[in-house]
């Protein structure tokens, strides 16, 4: 890399650290105030302990030396102080889309989970379950030590439509069906008692923070300060802001009122659904692309309270659902020259259509055996006496001065603060 392409990933990484704060904002808003602390210190420190478990296992097993396009062989705990700079800043870069595929997860089972379930979670998903999916699709970003098998099946995910989003929220999902919802959630029915959030305003805030580090996302994956940056940031924009008229505005057209949180997960999910295609698409399929992904958010939003699947935060509509059809998208709009497969069009649908599923059989799958042993050994959800006075309080032992009254008091009220 020359000076200029390693600026240009590092302002990419910190645009994408920007977006921890976006997930933090976002998250925090959209659940309830005597929980607000608590999943703002997880989202910190999944970060924390996801960066640094993928310094040490996940990087090799993501871009070592391939075995065989299954699994990286080297890399581990690199010393960085004696490595190339191209190689640092790619790592550092790199951790970024990992800790993203982790924070995933913190918003879809918020307010239940323990804190240390939770941080044994991003463990096993940031050394284990993401790099090795990461392997078979982006093994060959890195020199010339070989590249995944996915990937020499003509399979292409740019950005991490499917690599980064859809493993996140396979993971997100086999985890919350592990742990149910959250209590009063469905009492009374499908969709019954929606969780009144705590302020709007800043999961707004944090939609708006996550769409700016979505530029670095998806601009840094070039690599290199090239002339198709510019293209790359327009499509990025053009998705995100159709997705969110298409999924705010569907929801009005339904319901006859504005819902903030669908023109929020709207906007996500046009993001998601660009991002494994935004550099080989035309700006009219950006658009395109970003309708349909915040159409689905909505949809899949509605699917999910008819099964009672409890998405505190609505990530699993916005990462999975808009990330399967951005990868298939990918085969649909993409312009075959630019991915440079040398598959036809029917082939490069099929063949994204087959990492869809692979993905799907290895995350949920592998994080529901996991994770199912994980909460037979440990809990891994608070008790019912904990979840109602709040996790500020049963797991912090601090609350918000609005909170004051005695659990007593309020544990009528306590679920829908």
């Amino acid at each position: 890399m020359e000076n200029i392409d390693l600026l240009w990933v590092v302002i990419a990484s910190a645009l994408m650290f920007l977006m921890q704060a976006g997930f933090l904002c976002l998250e925090t808003g959209m659940t309830r105030s005597k929980n607000n602390i608590n999943v703002a210190i997880k989202n910190f420190c999944d970060f924390c302990v996801a960066a640094l478990v993928f310094w040490i296992f996940g990087f090799g097993l993501m871009y070592g030396l391939s075995y065989r396009g299954w699994i990286g062989l080297d890399l581990f705990a690199l010393n960085f102080s004696k490595s190339v700079s191209p190689l640092t800043a790619f790592f550092l870069y790199q951790v970024m889309f990992c800790v993203t595929s982790v924070t995933i997860l913190s918003g879809i089972v918020a307010e239940r989970v323990k804190f240390g379930a939770y941080l044994f979670v991003a463990m096993v998903v940031a050394g284990f379950l993401y790099p090795i999916a990461g392997h078979w699709s982006w093994a060959g970003r890195w020199g010339a030590d070989g590249s995944g098998w996915l990937e020499q099946l003509g399979f292409v995910d740019f950005a991490g439509s499917t690599v980064v989003h859809s493993v996140g929220g396979w993971a997100g999902l086999a985890l919350v069906l592990i742990i149910g919802p959250r209590l009063g959630r469905f009492d009374s029915g499908p969709g019954s008692r929606p969780l009144t959030p705590s302020n709007m305003p800043t999961a707004t805030l944090g939609a708006l923070l996550l769409f700016i580090g979505w530029l670095g996302f998806n601009g840094g994956s070039t690599l290199a300060l090239d002339e198709t940056v510019p293209f790359i940031l327009v499509n990025t924009l053009v998705g995100g802001c159709i997705g969110a008229i298409s999924a705010g505005g569907l929801r009005y057209a339904v319901n006859q009122r504005l819902d903030v949180d669908q023109f929020i997960n709207g906007a996500l999910g046009g993001l998601v659904a660009v991002t494994a295609n935004c550099f080989a698409v035309s700006t009219g399929s950006a658009a395109l692309i970003g309708l349909v992904g915040g159409m689905i958010v909505v949809f899949l939003s509605q699917i999910l309270e008819i099964l009672e699947i409890d998405d505190a935060v609505g990530a699993i509509p916005v990462h999975l659902g808009a990330g399967i059809w951005g990868t298939l998208a990918t085969g649909l709009y993409g312009d075959l020259d630019v991915l440079g497969t040398g598959l036809s069009r029917f082939e490069q649908v099929a063949v994204q259509g087959l990492g869809v599923l692979v993905y799907a059989v290895w995350t949920f799958g592998l994080a529901f055996l996991v994770f199912s042993v994980g909460n037979s050994v440990f809990r891994f959800r608070v008790s019912a006496a904990e979840e109602i006075a709040g996790l500020n309080i049963s797991e912090l032992g601090t609350q918000h001065e609005s909170e004051l009254l005695s659990t007593a008091e309020c544990s009528g009220k306590a679920l829908h603060q």
